[in-house]
């Protein structure tokens, strides 16, 4: 367990608190591309606990800026979309994408003063169906150069969905191994057309099955923290993930892609008790087949919130329970983890939990959020900032789900990631 102080130190995120200054390091998606079509309305968004109204302006750029004017505090969402910014209803003052005031038509000459104005603006960027933005101080690093994020609509599958709980306890619900083994399991045998598993030909939800007490590592890498999970099976088989901590608030790990690219939750705070989670389903190899991503998507209503949902108790079956799935609510993950992390509370209270050795992980992501934290304190950088375009590359991003011919499960993935670093 931690202390309350530990817990509130990685669970606020408002202005000024460590967290929160930490999250508005990195950029942050906050919103799907879909959100904002070219011509559409203003979007009124919170971000970390900021009020904030997300536009495209009529030559298709991106702003996000503080929701109220800087005239007399009226909301900009309502605003129109004209003259290259968005224009307040109220004395028709208006912002350029980077807070100009551009015009103050109810003074003379449009506004002598206008450009002494200075609006609250986070800058944005656009790229593989969502809008980022850095909402921290100085410039802005590198938006980092992910495989997924450089992918084409056909090998990429994008959303988000709404969470009823604290960020931090939903990430750490990603870089969980042993939760696979119950909370997703399926207790019918599931033998369908599946690449999640490369060398075999069943599964991964039958091997996870098969052994519930895997033995877990830690390594740490320069933007997180690596974990290895193996699954020890029959006839000497050996089932690895290698799945990732990525700071300061997503994960990537084998999803239903598995073998052939991988899947990452990216958690992006509203406030303390509420977010989104972004959600990216990659295919290295083979298109998305049509089937996953229809899957994906009946599992949300029009609003991006889950149709399975803490108020109806997540339509659990108990008579599924017996025996198709061992939560009764349906063969969707995304409720599954909902229910979880939303049943631990609006904020989790660490300081009645009770951590075992296969948390090591947890551990070893709370230790790199409350380092990250100090370095901030003492005037230092925070790891994982990318500043440059030769560092802007990760081929030791290497998510893997395997089977493996031996227990050098180190071994195994420094080869491939050997292999990765010299195809750069």
């Amino acid at each position: 367990m931690i202390s309350r102080d530990e817990n509130n130190l990685l669970t606020k995120t408002s202005r000024g608190t460590p967290a929160g200054d930490l999250l508005r390091r990195y950029w942050q998606p906050v919103a799907l591309s879909e959100e904002l079509p070219s011509g559409g309305s203003p979007l009124s968004v919170k971000v970390l606990g900021e009020d904030l109204v997300l536009f495209r302006d009529d030559q298709g750029r991106v702003g996000l800026l503080g929701i109220h004017c800087s005239h007399r505090g009226t909301d900009l969402s309502y605003g129109r979309i004209e003259n290259g910014g968005l224009r307040c209803l109220y004395h028709g003052w208006l912002y350029d994408t980077q807070g100009r005031c551009l015009e103050q038509p109810g003074e003379p000459g449009g506004g002598e003063h206008r450009d002494q104005i200075r609006h609250c603006a986070y800058p944005c960027t656009e790229k593989a169906g969502a809008i980022f933005s850095y909402m921290g101080p100085g410039e802005p690093p590198l938006l980092p150069n992910y495989d997924f994020l450089n992918a084409s609509p056909e090998h990429l599958y994008i959303s988000k969905i709404f969470h009823e709980c604290n960020y931090q306890q939903a990430n750490e619900g990603n870089i969980d191994p042993v939760h696979l083994s119950y909370l997703h399991r399926f207790l019918e045998n599931r033998e369908e057309n599946y690449r999640g598993v490369r060398g075999a030909n069943e599964s991964h939800y039958n091997l996870v099955a098969r052994n519930s007490a895997p033995v877990i590592d830690v390594e740490l890498v320069d933007f997180g923290a690596r974990i290895y999970t193996v699954r020890k099976l029959e006839n000497d088989k050996m089932y690895l993930r290698v799945s990732y901590f990525i700071l300061p608030n997503l994960s990537a790990f084998p999803g239903q892609t598995g073998g052939e690219g991988y899947s990452v939750n990216w958690h992006v705070p509203i406030d303390d008790t509420r977010h989104w989670k972004y959600t990216f389903v990659y295919s290295s190899g083979a298109p998305l087949r049509k089937e996953l991503v229809d899957r994906e998507r009946s599992e949300l209503g029009p609003d991006f919130r889950l149709v399975r949902s803490r108020a109806n108790r997540f339509l659990q079956d108990r008579e599924a329970m017996k025996s198709k799935t061992y939560a009764g609510m349906g063969r969707g993950f995304q409720a599954h983890d909902a229910f979880a992390t939303a049943s631990q509370g609006a904020i989790q209270d660490r300081t009645d939990e009770h951590l075992v050795s296969s948390d090591k992980a947890i551990v070893a992501a709370r230790k790199l959020m409350e380092k990250a934290i100090n370095d901030i304190g003492e005037g230092r950088d925070v790891p994982h900032v990318v500043r440059t375009a030769s560092q802007n590359r990760f081929p030791h991003l290497l998510v893997l789900s395997d089977m493996i011919p031996n227990d050098d499960w180190k071994g195994y993935t420094k080869n491939l990631e050997a292999e990765a670093r010299a195809r750069i």
